[in-house]
């Protein structure tokens, strides 16, 4: 999917051509679509075809007129489990003939975004102005979801406590590979804002000095509440997995205790049964009912003895 956008009035805009000082966004883009980029940019195709590859790292770096940034967003693996994620590397172009183009396999809330803010000058002229929101947007990203992951936890804890199969501890350990994703992901991401902030590779205004801190800040708090959660959890796992192998415990202690106390009945029935004289029991007219009420009262005291040395 190929969009393309300009600012008017401080509004992104869709426009229909490719030109200067324009923004190019590339979701998932066919062939078609690479190819007219390369053919109205003169962007290398290389550059374009790595930056569309999953396992992308993130970095910057200077190639020629273009400089690159990478960066790793979030997104949902799995529909069926809303909370198993892995990142995504979302690639920034910065060409020195003045354009701007971002590419990414999975689409990016841009749009949205940036209506929903109010940036005074903003232009795309200033590349470090559009650079820093969109750090600040996939921070933004990242809490989100790091606040759905704490709110899931919050809502099993209870269920954990009574649980004797591993259904939940597995879904815990899946937040726990998605928190390992996250962290990974967002210090590479604050590694590459850092290099930015130094106004080595891109000029910075004085005006975008703020914002820029401001993405500096957002994206080492993901970072902290992301290591945060994941150390919770790491210790929500080892407890809960003794908690779960304790209930099973109880479950298979009472189930031991209950066939102890019915085995009682069993055993007495099966020694009358045998081809032998009971004497006088056997020559009462109400002997089986002296027999069932024999079975079931040393099932009780049996039962009392068990509960009172907690094993039933």
């Amino acid at each position: 999917m190929l969009n393309i956008y300009e600012v008017n009035n401080k509004n992104l805009e869709k426009i229909d051509k490719i030109k200067t000082e324009s923004w190019i966004d590339l979701v998932n883009p066919s062939q078609e679509e690479i190819n007219e980029i390369i053919k109205n940019t003169g962007i290398e195709k290389e550059i374009i075809i790595k930056m569309l590859d999953e396992e992308e790292l993130p970095r910057i770096e200077k190639r020629n007129e273009e400089t690159v940034i990478i960066l790793d967003t979030p997104y949902l693996v799995d529909t069926n489990n809303k909370l198993k994620y892995k990142t995504n590397p979302l690639g920034i172009i910065i060409s020195e003939k003045g354009y701007l183009i971002t590419l990414s396999l999975k689409e990016q809330p841009f749009v949205d975004y940036f209506k929903n803010i109010n940036i005074e000058n903003f232009t795309l002229k200033r590349k470090c102005n559009l650079i820093s929101q969109i750090f600040i947007m996939v921070a933004n990203r990242y809490q989100k979801e790091l606040t759905s992951i704490n709110e899931y936890i919050n809502t099993k804890e209870k269920a954990l406590l009574k649980s004797t199969n591993n259904k939940e501890l597995v879904n815990l350990l899946n937040i726990e590979k998605t928190l390992v994703y996250f962290i990974t992901s967002l210090r590479a991401n604050y590694t590459a804002l850092e290099r930015i902030a130094k106004g080595n590779i891109i000029p910075i205004d004085k005006k975008d000095e703020e914002l820029i801190t401001d993405a500096l800040i957002e994206t080492k708090q993901a970072v902290e509440t992301a290591t945060i959660y994941r150390e919770i959890l790491s210790s929500m796992t080892d407890t809960y997995a003794t908690i779960i192998s304790n209930n099973l415990n109880d479950v298979m202690k009472f189930l031991a205790g209950v066939t102890i106390v019915c085995s009682i009945p069993t055993m007495i029935a099966s020694f009358i049964g045998m081809n032998v004289p009971l004497g006088l029991i056997g020559e009462n007219p109400f002997s089986f009912i002296l027999i069932i009420i024999i079975s079931i009262l040393l099932s009780i005291i049996i039962a009392y003895i068990l509960k009172k040395k907690n094993m039933l």
